[in-house]
């Protein structure tokens, strides 16, 4: 088996790039986490109410998480109860059977562990530094317990599965660790009784760099903003927030937006991946480096990104039109997270999956329903316009627009209105513009900016 797969593409020179195949491997088998059984569903044992059906030990009735790419138990529960499948399926045939099985005998290569290392990682003695499997296996006071032999370069199948069925635990600085004893935060703008059923919390205060987490769920009728160090770097999980408005004003690792509806997130940059799954009615205004979709309706893009937003199966109605708003420390954010205004590549989305070659998937917004988006909150710095500015044919028709507004302003100075028709003239623009916030549903927006009361729980962290 070759150590990469190649692929190559190109007009007037040839690029290659290539992936690992044995983690290529790995990362195809576990996709059968979320594979659901026809059968299981009909006689209730898996979806909706999946049940932890695993033979690990000390992992059943860990969890009330029914989201299994949140759940860290149902994650170690899946490693513990395939690991001789994952071993086997990285072994070199000449270590398998004629049944393609494993054998008491059979040895496993560095090549192999190291890319177990996608999947696996650990501590010593519960040390705060995280280490990639292959590190702990090739350190040498492990060399006995992972079975490693310096003569052959090799590990023994039966000691290396041994060892990591002993030492296997669920991922401390996981969304399932994070919910459950991480540090609760407080948020400004709260409204009350609306907060029962929200779980916000981040592990920042005790997680490693890379582990950095902030777990937003549940959040309903909210208005929540937050910039902070609590925020810098992290990996953002929100999932079922609905009718709501979040502002995270900060530059992150990574975000992850699942089973929302109905709500507006503004984001600072996002250094790798903003990924949306089974999301209805959202609007998403946000710089990343790659933005993914899968399962969405209705969903409207504003981003500034430098790769192929990704389309994958199940979305219908995907709007993307340019980034339109910014704040004060933004390009100050963009340069931590490594991203600049070009290339910019959000009119120019990469159709992954389609399921009827019939119907469009996406459309860009007409530049007549385009405004732009003013962030309602004070900062400092020195961002004071949209980074890279506007495609013309946007600027153009904010100027038409802008137009329209000055001749109408002076249609008005120039009627010579009496006093009491100035006052009757703006009763009426007033009961226009009340009715339109509450037809647009901005009214809940507006509403939800009003500062808390005095004594009520502001923004922590």
């Amino acid at each position: 088996m070759t150590d990469r797969l190649k692929f190559g593409f190109g007009f007037h020179r040839f690029l290659v790039l290539s992936v690992d195949t044995l983690q290529f491997l790995l990362f195809l088998y576990i996709q059968q986490l979320n594979k659901v059984s026809l059968r299981t569903s009909l006689i209730g044992e898996e979806w909706p109410s999946p049940r932890n059906r695993s033979q690990s030990p000390d992992l059943t009735e860990k969890s009330n998480c029914h989201n299994k790419n949140w759940n860290d138990y149902s994650h170690q529960a899946f490693v513990y109860d395939h690991l001789s499948d994952l071993l086997e399926l990285l072994l070199d045939p000449k270590q398998l059977t004629a049944s393609f099985h494993s054998t008491h005998s059979s040895l496993v290569s560095r090549e192999a562990v190291v890319a177990l290392s996608f999947l696996v990682e650990g501590t010593i003695s519960r040390a705060r530094k995280i280490y990639p499997l292959h590190e702990l296996a090739l350190w040498q006071p492990l060399h006995a317990d992972s079975g490693f032999s310096k003569i052959s370069k090799t590990f023994s199948f039966y000691k290396l599965e041994t060892w990591l069925r002993s030492c296997l635990t669920g991922n401390p600085f996981g969304t399932s660790a994070c919910l459950k004893s991480g540090k609760k935060l407080a948020w400004a703008h709260q409204v009350e009784g609306t907060t029962k059923r929200a779980k916000i919390a981040c592990n920042t205060h005790v997680a490693p760099r890379m582990h950095r987490l902030v777990v937003m769920s549940q959040v309903y009728k909210q208005t929540l903003a937050k910039s902070s160090d609590t925020l810098v770097g992290a990996h953002v999980k929100i999932h079922r927030c609905n009718e709501s408005f979040i502002y995270l004003l900060s530059p992150l690792r990574s975000v992850t937006i699942e089973k929302c509806r109905n709500s507006i997130f503004v984001l600072g940059p996002v250094g790798t991946t903003l990924h949306l799954h089974g999301c209805d009615n959202v609007k998403v205004i946000a710089v990343c480096h790659r933005l993914s979709i899968s399962s969405t309706t209705g969903c409207i893009f504003h981003i500034l990104t430098p790769t192929r937003p990704l389309i994958l199966s199940g979305n219908q109605t995907v709007t993307f039109a340019p980034f339109h708003t910014h704040y004060p420390m933004l390009e100050d954010h963009m340069a931590r997270t490594g991203l600049a205004t070009v290339p910019n590549y959000w009119d120019n989305p990469m159709v992954v999956c389609r399921e009827n070659s019939n119907t469009r998937v996406f459309q860009l917004l007409p530049p007549c329903e385009f405004y732009v988006f003013i962030i309602p909150f004070e900062m400092e710095g020195d961002t004071t316009e949209i980074p890279g500015g506007l495609p013309s044919v946007y600027q153009k028709a904010l100027g038409q627009r802008e137009q329209k507004i000055q001749i109408w302003q002076k249609t008005v100075k120039e009627a010579h209105l009496t006093k009491d028709q100035r006052k009757q003239f703006q009763v009426l623009v007033e009961n226009k513009f009340y009715e339109w916030l509450i037809n647009t549903g901005h009214r809940q927006q507006l509403d939800s900016l009003v500062p808390p009361a005095a004594g009520s729980k502001q923004a922590a962290g």
